[in-house]
């Protein structure tokens, strides 16, 4: 008779919590505090880049309709 194996199933990090733990012994915390900072700006660029082309829609859809119109 074969003796029982435990086997211990641990969850494995996700690749973020694995970037984060590299990225807090490679950097310094005014470096990470730098870059998410940076991060964070080129999501809100991209934000307004997205909102600037959904209103340039708007307003050719609005001036197609004002134009056929007349």
């Amino acid at each position: 008779m074969q003796a029982a194996t435990h086997v211990r199933a641990t969850a494995l990090p996700s690749l973020t919590d694995a970037l984060r733990a590299v990225e807090a012994v490679l950097l310094r915390s005014g470096q990470r505090t730098a870059r998410r900072n940076a991060w964070t700006s080129v999501l809100e660029d991209r934000r307004r880049a997205k909102d600037r082309v959904e209103a340039q829609h708007v307003l050719e859809a609005v001036a197609g309709r004002a134009s056929s119109a007349t």
